[in-house]
């Protein structure tokens, strides 16, 4: 996927909607810090930008990875889902 963006508002525009920091992801994906840097160690989940005490991770990529768990709670935690 391509972003080109011509004014450095609409890049500040996509960041503030289509970037989240750990927490956010954490939030977003209703999972735990250490699930979280599971993921990540697993490379199931790749940051876009890698900090010493944060990750940044596209929108698309944590939208992606909430489908697939979802379905995989139904799968394998079907009476979480009655």
């Amino acid at each position: 996927m391509s972003y080109n963006f011509d004014t450095k508002e609409q890049l500040k525009k996509f960041i503030a909607d289509e970037v989240l920091n750990s927490a956010e992801a954490i939030e977003y994906l209703g999972i735990s810090r250490a699930r979280l840097s599971q993921l990540i160690k697993d490379e199931k989940l790749i940051p876009i930008k890698k900090l010493q005490r944060d990750s940044l991770f596209l929108k698309s990529d944590l939208e992606e990875k909430k489908k697939e768990m979802e379905k995989l709670r139904k799968k394998y935690r079907p009476f979480d889902h009655m």
